[in-house]
């Protein structure tokens, strides 16, 4: 075991080695030779490339080394397209702070049985007058920073509940195909976490609407692992057991307090007032502007070819590109 494994139980060792091929006599070479790639794309800048942080890329492409290159190019490259988005990007940002304080995301304490952190989204909990879309998808993302940096969870992964109960046609109405592939780019092409499924539970029609449209752009392994629940709950319970869950999701603890999570990443700040209107941070249209079609969301298969995650010329108008999925006329 190499100094960059310290932080690995012998159960996840053991996982490492079997279901993600890491060796730790060859650990040291795999990390180098990621490394060596970077070279190749000249247009993006690494920001950061040191052993640990280039580990938890190979880890979550089990090891590939092509994978894992392809995936931290697009991990800087996502955060230079959309640099208004990673402005400020701390818990203290209005936005965030707001969106964390509603649970934006919610981190269970218990671990599933495969040692997966356990998220929730409680949907309906979406203030659209406090915080945008762009808020949680923040919020989310920093989450994600400071609960990758355990290799546990690096190694084992999350899982993620979406709860649409009480999630009104009103509030699905302002999501637009541009904040939807934003945010599949952001957390299925760009960052280095394994998720071992998501869950939607007591999902409208409406939200079975949205899923059929971004569908053909998830990845074949993440579609396989999105399960529509509808009010079953005994269909969740099979695979993670109530034991750990929330009431609300038919679990045997309390109900979940949504500042859990924001007050560990706030500290003493989670009291602090924070005077924010979602108009104030907003994407530009330039930055949201994506044609929402397959070729548009292919992936470049080289290497060497800039632009992984580039946008294509403008095939729609900004109007278009920008209208609800679902219309309340």
């Amino acid at each position: 075991m190499t100094h960059l494994q310290a932080g690995l139980s012998p159960e996840t060792l053991e996982k490492a080695k079997v279901e993600l091929k890491e060796n730790p006599d060859t650990l040291h070479q795999d990390i180098q030779e990621v490394r060596d790639m970077i070279i190749t794309r000249p247009d993006i800048g690494f920001l950061r490339t040191d052993d640990a942080f280039i580990l938890r890329f190979l880890r979550a492409r089990k090891f590939n080394h092509f994978e894992a290159f392809r995936l931290l190019a697009q991990y800087f490259e996502y955060r230079q397209q959309n640099l208004d988005m990673f402005k400020n990007l701390k818990a203290t940002d209005p936005g965030i702070k707001q969106a964390l304080k509603d649970g934006f995301p919610g981190v269970l304490s218990n671990l599933d049985r495969y040692g997966r952190k356990i998220l929730v989204l409680f949907a309906s909990n979406w203030d659209q007058s406090r915080y945008t879309f762009v808020d949680i998808l923040r919020a989310i993302l920093l989450s994600l920073e400071a609960m990758i940096e355990d290799p546990e969870l690096q190694v084992n992964g999350f899982v993620l509940i979406i709860d649409w109960s009480n999630f009104t046609f009103k509030q699905a109405s302002k999501l637009t195909p541009s904040m939807l592939r934003l945010a599949i780019e952001g957390l299925q092409d760009s960052f280095p976490a394994r998720f071992g499924g998501i869950h939607f539970v007591n999902q409208p029609w409406y939200i079975h609407a949205l899923y059929t449209v971004i569908r053909p752009f998830l990845k074949d392994k993440t579609r396989k692992r999105i399960f529509m629940h509808g009010n079953n709950l005994n269909s969740l319970h099979q695979l993670i057991v109530p034991e750990i869950l929330p009431s609300e999701l038919g679990g045997m603890m309390p109900p979940y307090d949504m500042g859990t999570w924001a007050r560990t990443l706030l500290d003493h700040a989670y009291d602090e007032e924070t005077d924010y209107c979602p108009e104030s941070y907003t994407l530009s249209v330039k930055d949201l502007e994506k044609d929402l079609s397959p070729m548009a969301m292919k992936r470049s298969q080289s290497v060497v070819e800039p632009g992984v995650l580039k946008r294509p010329e403008k095939l729609k108008s900004e109007e278009e590109n920008m209208q609800p999925l679902l219309s309340l006329d």
